[in-house]
């Protein structure tokens, strides 16, 4: 069995990050676990929480220390109107 000389006693190197669907078009990153990258090249995965209702089953593993990207908006369509928007009565 190879030694892992990169990673002291297991500990985790990456931070696991799901998806949450806010709303049609909005979300945000939920930290739901961790991870610890192998030197055979497997990730080891413990997730400790997962979001009810709007998580999209994908899970994003970022290093500890980093944020996940900020969620870009859906492009808009030409007279596509925003939830926000009120329609004139």
């Amino acid at each position: 069995m190879a030694q892992n000389t990169n990673n002291k006693a297991g500990s985790p190197t990456h931070t696991a990050f799901a998806f949450k669907r806010e709303g049609r078009k909005f979300g945000r990153w939920l930290e739901i676990g961790v991870a610890r990258a192998e030197p055979d090249g497997a990730i080891r995965v413990f997730l400790d929480r997962l979001p009810i209702g709007g998580f999209t089953g994908g899970v994003l593993l970022s290093p500890i220390g980093t944020v996940p990207p900020v969620p870009e908006l859906p492009p808009r369509r030409p007279g596509q109107l925003d939830e926000d928007d009120e329609l004139d009565a």
